[in-house]
């Protein structure tokens, strides 16, 4: 089964680190965004990967066509590099499909292009800025068995402040920056599953927002599934974010779930 990841999005809210390179390839630990979430797919058996690249695509080209360069110790002998000897074998099995899906284009019809590539029946995708500790395997057993076009997996991020409770001029209740499944509406996390009839509702044009009128068509017609994951879950989409992900890369990450 082939995952689609989404790598094409400008990041605006990141320009500290997204003015010379694509969001995908902003660093946890030394690591892009996008190696961990390849990571995470890889330790269910999901090896095959289809990647809409656009904005600064030839960064992820790049790393891809020189991984064992920028993933392995090596000893170069100057004046004869083309002796060069790699002191670590590579550990990831992938096979990377690179789709270039243009710089300005919409969501949806980046996956569009990336249909080519994708054979069988369902897919999985997701975006190319955020990890979390999903089971993507128990995922996708509940897509099959809900027999909907699209599933996608609800998220609880913890709130950015602490919330009060107030009774007049007092605070009455102060709670942390804390998780709160009872009074908290799920947001779209990402890590969809869909059949390959998804495309019969994505427009042929590049303005078209799989997030828009493709989702509206299938909750109008009973066809999106809610996967309701409460465990972890953290987006990269500002410096702030960059920061938590990377902070917790050093204290025992929660998405770290390979050995």
């Amino acid at each position: 089964m082939k995952v689609v990841i989404l790598c094409g999005g400008m990041g605006t809210r990141l320009r500290e680190e997204t003015e010379f390179k694509p969001k995908p390839m902003v660093e946890i630990g030394g690591k892009p965004i996008l190696w961990h979430i390849m990571k995470i797919y890889s330790y269910y058996g999901f090896n095959e990967f289809v990647l809409a690249l656009g904005y600064k695509g030839s960064y992820i080209r790049d790393y891809f066509l020189n991984y064992k360069y920028y993933n392995c110790d090596l000893t170069i002998e100057v004046g004869r590099e083309s002796e060069i000897t790699f002191h670590d074998g590579i550990k990831e099995d992938w096979k990377v499909t690179l789709v270039d899906t243009g710089e300005e284009t919409m969501t949806g019809y980046r996956l569009k292009l990336c249909r080519k590539y994708i054979d069988g029946d369902s897919f999985m995708l997701t975006y190319g800025d955020a990890v979390s500790d999903v089971n993507v395997k128990e995922l996708l057993d509940f897509h099959k068995k809900q027999k909907t076009i699209a599933t996608v997996t609800g998220v609880y991020p913890s709130s950015r402040f602490g919330d009060l409770e107030v009774s007049g001029n007092h605070v009455t209740n102060f709670k942390e920056k804390l998780k709160d499944f009872n009074n908290k509406n799920p947001i779209n996390g990402g890590f969809f599953v869909f059949n390959k009839e998804i495309f019969n509702y994505i427009e042929d044009s590049p303005l078209c927002d799989l997030e828009k009128n493709p989702m509206s068509k299938l909750t109008s017609e009973n066809q999106l599934s809610f996967y309701n994951h409460k465990g972890y879950w953290q987006c990269m989409d500002t410096y702030r974010d960059f920061l938590i992900l990377n902070n917790e890369w050093k204290n025992n990450p929660q998405w770290k779930i390979w050995e």
